[in-house]
């Protein structure tokens, strides 16, 4: 199964169909009123543009209700061919909230079409000296009401078995293109959270903070569709954990937010910090098997050496060769994967790179002292204790 499938059998599509009346007519020559010796310019220079037969503000409830319906869909899922790539798994749930969408967007089209003739009335008023251009292009209810309804389509998308290689690859590069579309989305939310609820603050509440759990809740929902998602919400976890359940959020606390929701504001250092996060654990996960694995061969040699066996000391510092080989090996290639010039960036970085450090100093000690209690001790003419434990330093 091609990884387009694997992604396409994880999530519906849902075609949000909202149509609105837009009460506008072309504005013809014969509406104006020239002064003597005044002339339009040509219909293939200039055109005249649109009048409007009532007040707009009649038909903003429609347009409210088009808009957060694409918020609902957009909360969980980013936009892909005209609609919305919704989860399977919360499918359900937005067709709930697109059904409450239905219910309000028919009464208020029924409250529209009931006051339409005295809606345009009022406007005629509100301009006596056009009002002749406006009657002459007044619509009927009847027609008004076709161009006013709401509806949803949700639907499954997969390969056809029978499908040209050039068509299959094009609906591969727009499946694979969705993750780009889904940060970019995150981006523009992270944005307008920095911009007014978060830049220039020296506190905030924590209604101020909802978008973040969103823009979690969201990349969860998605991750299948990007690898690098996954450390981003456990980085987001971690953050919202440290979220007091009362009172305002302020220094150190409301920096590290600042930091994290400028990050997200920007699509390109958030897929990089990802790919960091992932180079980070799989090198913690290396060593941690690493250390395992000396542990058990420690474990399983013999506690006592054979009496004809020679006993050589070895003190690491003695051998110029070998000292410090390998210090540093694996930092550099760590701090290149991780670098960044951006401060938000090297704010998560750096504390992210410090709670790994001291869990894994602390692993290492751990370990270390278990290797102390285990092994039996040898005494042995010529032989320091910190001869015998310079095996520990060969991890590798």
């Amino acid at each position: 199964m091609t990884q387009t499938q694997v992604i396409l059998d994880q999530v519906v599509l849902i075609k949000v169909d909202a149509t609105i009346y837009g009460a506008r007519k072309k504005l013809n020559k014969e509406d104006l009123v020239l002064a003597d010796g005044s002339k339009l310019p040509p219909e293939d220079l200039a055109s005249l543009g649109s009048k409007r037969l009532l007040d707009p503000d009649r038909l903003s409830v429609f347009n409210r209700l088009k808009k957060e319906a694409e918020r609902i869909c957009l909360r969980v899922g980013t936009r892909f061919l005209g609609g919305f790539i919704v989860p399977v798994s919360a499918a359900a749930q937005v067709t709930v909230e697109l059904d409450r969408i239905a219910r309000d967007f028919a009464l208020a089209r029924a409250e529209f079409l009931d006051g339409y003739d005295a809606a345009v009335q009022d406007w005629m008023v509100k301009h006596p000296e056009f009002a002749g251009i406006i009657e002459k292009a007044i619509d009927s209810v009847a027609l008004v009401a076709t161009r006013l309804a709401f509806d949803y389509l949700v639907v499954s998308v997969a390969l056809p078995e029978q499908m040209p290689i050039q068509e299959v690859e094009r609906l591969e590069s727009k499946i694979g293109s969705l993750s780009e579309q889904m940060f970019h989305e995150i981006a523009v939310d992270a944005n307008l959270l920095v911009e007014q609820s978060l830049l220039g603050k020296e506190q905030v509440t924590r209604n101020a903070l909802r978008p973040i759990k969103r823009i979690r809740d969201k990349l969860d929902g998605l991750s299948f569709l990007d690898h690098r998602v996954a450390p981003l919400v456990a980085t987001i976890d971690d953050l919202l954990g440290k979220i007091p359940n009362r009172g305002s959020i302020e220094g150190s606390l409301l920096q590290e937010i600042l930091a994290t929701a400028m990050l997200l504001a920007d699509p390109d250092k958030t897929r990089r910090h990802g790919e960091g996060l992932l180079a980070a654990q799989a090198l913690t996960l290396e060593t941690d098997v690493d250390a395992e694995e000396t542990l058990d061969q420690a474990e399983a040699e013999p506690s006592v050496l054979p009496a004809s066996a020679p006993v050589i000391a070895v003190t690491v510092s003695d051998n110029p060769d070998f000292t410090n080989l390998f210090d540093g090996i694996f930092d550099d290639e760590l701090e290149a994967e991780l670098a960044s010039d951006d401060w938000a960036l090297e704010v998560l970085l750096d504390k992210h790179q410090s709670e790994r450090k001291t869990g894994h100093d602390a692993d290492q000690d751990q370990a270390h002292d278990s290797d102390q209690a285990a092994a039996p001790r040898t005494v042995t003419a010529g032989v320091d204790e910190e001869a015998d434990d310079s095996d520990q330093d060969y991890w590798f």
